[in-house]
């Protein structure tokens, strides 16, 4: 029998915690890619240590549809 991966669950919650690396595999799965400007989105969020707030104002500015 082999050892399947093990999934965090947030202990307050109990909800499933999935990384980005989790999610990348799961989109995958599904055909879903990242786009190579998200890449470099999301390397320089890392690279600038963006609070989570930023990040989600900066990912909705992007794809919010304009008039």
């Amino acid at each position: 029998m082999t050892k399947g991966t093990f999934i965090k669950r947030d202990s307050r919650t109990g909800k499933f915690i999935v990384g980005r690396e989790g999610i990348s595999k799961l989109n995958a799965m599904e055909g879903i890619r990242q786009s190579p400007s998200s890449k470099a989105m999301f390397a320089d969020f890392d690279k600038r240590n963006v609070p989570h707030d930023q990040r989600r104002e900066a990912i909705v500015a992007k794809h919010r549809k304009r008039d």
